[in-house]
């Protein structure tokens, strides 16, 4: 692909970049030429309609979905394309499977392995997948876990664990990949009001004592207030607005903006 760098100039480079991105389905549009970037260490929250593109965006970084067009950069190396004869071209999956193991993601369904204990849920890809021996998978393992307040549940199974103690297992396990990006979508929508404020907790502590670049969607106004660097209202596969939280959420400034926020604030 000509017009795109093979990598991203080491000064103040991004950890996310995304160039002139676009995403189809079918006839339908879901990214639409995004530029985007996330600088390292910052916090950014994705609101936006149903539609819009936002978990879409996550899904691409996951390599769960390819590209149309354009390019992403995690670190300044090319995600989506790989470099081959000094040029770039789509990235294969040798490429997307190195790549993928800077990226953490959290879904909002866990997605932990069942026959597994929760301590065996975090050991399992740093064994299998970075190579490390399982004395060292468990004190990491086992050090997240008590980070997130689970290690008295270690030993349990996801069956016997509430939403609230498997998602702050599934923060664990994706954190024991030590990913340089961190991933999610919609973590809270699946738990009951009541244990929201496990996880949401446990994010806090991640944004207030690690220095990890976090993408999250959501459709809590309130934690992504509390939380962000920055909020990007997505529209149409596109950023219709984005800034601080008291800029975007007490003074919007587009139209779309304001009347997604004035239905969602009526919808609570």
């Amino acid at each position: 692909m000509s017009g795109y760098p093979l990598e991203l100039p080491e000064l103040n480079r991004p950890m996310v970049k995304f160039m002139n991105v676009g995403k189809s389905f079918g006839a339908q549009s879901v990214i639409n030429q995004l530029d985007f970037e996330v600088s390292q260490g910052e916090m950014v929250s994705i609101i936006g309609p149903s539609g819009s593109g936002k978990t879409t965006v996550l899904r691409i970084l996951m390599t769960l979905e390819s590209v149309d067009e354009g390019v992403i950069y995690i670190d300044g190396k090319p995600l989506t394309h790989m470099v081959k004869f000094g040029v770039l071209v789509r990235a294969d999956e040798r490429h997307l499977r190195k790549m993928r193991s800077s990226i953490g993601m959290c879904f909002q369904h866990f997605n932990l392995f069942p026959h597994m204990t929760a301590l065996q849920n975090c050991m399992e890809g740093p064994v299998q997948v970075l190579g490390l021996s399982k004395k060292d998978a468990r004190e990491r393992s086992e050090e997240l876990l008590s980070m997130v307040g689970m290690i008295d549940k270690k030993d349990q199974h996801p069956s016997r664990l509430s939403g609230g103690q498997q998602q702050r297992v599934a923060i664990a396990r994706a954190l024991a990949m030590r990913p340089k990006v961190m991933l999610f979508d919609e973590v809270t929508s699946a738990l009951d009001p009541e244990v929201i404020g496990e996880v949401t907790n446990v994010i806090r502590k991640l944004v207030s004592d690690h220095n990890l670049t976090m993408l999250m969607v959501t459709h809590q106004l309130g934690f992504a207030r509390d939380i962000s660097d920055r909020i990007c209202f997505f529209y149409g596969g596109k950023i219709e607005e984005q800034g601080s939280p008291h800029e975007l959420l007490g003074n919007p400034q587009r139209d779309r903006t304001k009347q997604f926020l004035s239905a969602v604030k009526e919808a609570i």
